[in-house]
């Protein structure tokens, strides 16, 4: 006799699958019947139940409704969505939703939060070893998820550091970055957002040691994030938070003023 197969999906899509087939059960409903009232086939219902496909945001939205779940289905929605990132990545977005400041200094590429569709896929589609179109989708999706962000209520402040470097690289192609800057430029007219570009004729500067992201929490602590070749390493303690935050206010002295920036950034867009 063959071994059962292992469940090797995670602890929130098979608690979600759970309490979707609590609730169905309760109501009295087949996995046909539910289908019918969200406008999804029974074996879509099926799948999630089983944890064979993750629920969409659009599935969880159609049985919170369905079944009149009081919450309970909406609950499950943020901690899905959670799975979507790398998993060394999942801690700190959490951090970064909830924060009352985000600054962060990039040397490769622009901010995932300033980042348009188009640009992000282009990003993801040049990893190595290359992911899978699914996966693509999937992260391409979950980062721009994050960008509700920057209209959050209470308001986030958001810093953002660019090395000329990084919107000097063509990712995606000419097409892609023209449609970058001038998304650029939207999010530099928002008055929560400030953008900054540090020049390559600066030269030796502080930010040379590598990119970071220094964030405040709603209690009002200090951490820094950094990340690379998929590990990252989040900073509590104060002293070496405070090195770091120095670092970032160096940094950003010796960039240029925003409205210096904004004209940076025209120009190269003028040059595509």
């Amino acid at each position: 006799m063959g071994q059962p197969k292992k469940n090797t999906s995670s602890p929130a899509a098979q608690y979600f699958a759970e309490v979707l087939r609590l609730l169905r059960t309760a109501k009295g409903l087949s996995r046909n019947e539910l289908g019918d009232l969200m406008a999804y086939s029974g074996a879509a219902v099926s799948a999630v139940e089983t944890c064979a496909k993750p629920a969409t945001d659009e599935f969880i939205e159609a049985a919170e409704k369905a079944l009149e779940a009081g919450g309970l289905a909406l609950a499950a929605a943020k901690y899905l969505r959670l799975e979507r990132y790398p998993e060394h990545f999942q801690g700190f977005v959490q951090l970064e939703q909830e924060a009352l400041s985000v600054s962060a200094y990039c040397t490769q590429m622009l901010d995932g939060l300033l980042q348009t569709e188009l640009y992000a896929r282009a990003v993801l589609e040049s990893a190595f070893p290359p992911l899978e179109e699914e996966e693509i989708e999937q992260l391409t999706s979950a980062r721009m998820e994050r960008k509700v962000l920057l209209e959050r209520q209470p308001v986030c402040v958001v810093n953002v550091i660019l090395e000329e470097a990084a919107l000097r690289r063509l990712i995606g192609g000419p097409e892609v970055m023209r449609a970058q800057f001038e998304y650029l430029r939207a999010c530099a007219g928002r008055p929560n957002i400030v953008i900054q570009v540090m020049p390559t004729s600066m030269g030796g500067h502080a930010g040379l040691q590598g990119s970071m992201k220094v964030i405040e929490t709603p209690e009002q602590t200090t951490l820094v994030y950094m990340e690379g070749n998929g590990h990252s390493t989040l900073v509590s303690k104060p002293q070496d938070v405070g090195v770091l935050a120095r670092r970032y206010a160096m940094i950003r002295s010796q960039a240029l003023r925003p409205e210096e920036s904004a004209a940076l950034i025209e120009q190269l867009a003028g040059e595509l």
